[in-house]
């Protein structure tokens, strides 16, 4: 901290705020003397997406019936939330979202206006983000945001891994009415560093029999509707 406090010619204790402040912002995470950059998920989107593939599509068939007609949907990136955007074509929608999988899913079908978020190629989990991403939510609204995680703590908190992605999530949830967590049984607890918000701003979670049961009874505690499937 001391040689960060000398290279801009600043107090320690401004170089702690702003490093407090790139962590609050999943930026980089706090160490012992500093901070460091936290890398994004190694694993491509397909490998990622043959995981616990059934379970997936289990969730995607009753998060679909969640959304009524005519409505704006905010689909975040992620494996499951793709498989839910096969499962709304031919539905009368407007969607928006940041992943290119989702616009893969939806691009040809007529029945749907489909707003696709601008920003940086993220090309190896097909998203875009950064700060033209997070711009453009501010201006959006919408009835539903759907979203992932990487991982759900037992005290509730939906995780992510990817420092980029967190500022993304946390606009959609907040340009959203109501936020539905689609999480498949192995995100419990999953993993991730970060926190993208805590139970108390999901409005449904959708999952699988199996899920931690405590960590369910969390989200219930919170007012979350829970929907296992």
């Amino acid at each position: 901290m001391q040689i960060l406090a000398t290279v801009f010619s600043v107090s320690t204790s401004t170089i702690r705020r702003d490093l407090d402040t790139l962590s609050e912002d999943g930026l980089l995470r706090r160490v012992r003397g500093g901070g460091s950059r936290i890398e994004g998920d190694p694993i491509p989107f397909p490998d990622v997406s043959r995981q616990s593939s059934m379970e997936k599509d289990q969730i995607a068939v009753r998060a679909a019936q969640l959304v009524p007609e005519g409505s704006v949907v905010l689909i975040d990136i992620g494996t499951t939330t793709a498989r839910l955007a096969h499962q709304l074509r031919g539905r009368r929608l407007t969607v928006i979202t940041s992943s290119l999988a989702v616009v893969d899913e939806l691009r040809d079908e007529d029945s749907i206006e489909l707003i696709v978020l601008g920003g940086v190629l993220r090309n190896n989990y097909l998203s875009l983000v950064g700060m033209l991403t997070e711009q453009a939510l501010g201006q959006l609204r919408a009835h539903l945001c759907f979203l992932s995680g990487s991982g759900i703590r037992p005290e509730g908190n939906v995780m992510d891994t990817t420092s980029i992605e967190i500022p993304v999530k946390r606009a959609m949830v907040a340009a959203a009415e109501r936020t539905v967590l689609l999480a498949d049984r192995t995100k419990f607890p999953g993993t991730g560093l970060l926190s993208v918000c805590g139970p108390e701003q999901i409005s449904v979670l959708v999952t699988n029999r199996g899920a931690d049961p405590a960590t369910l009874d969390v989200f219930q505690s919170a007012g979350t509707e829970v929907i296992t499937v």
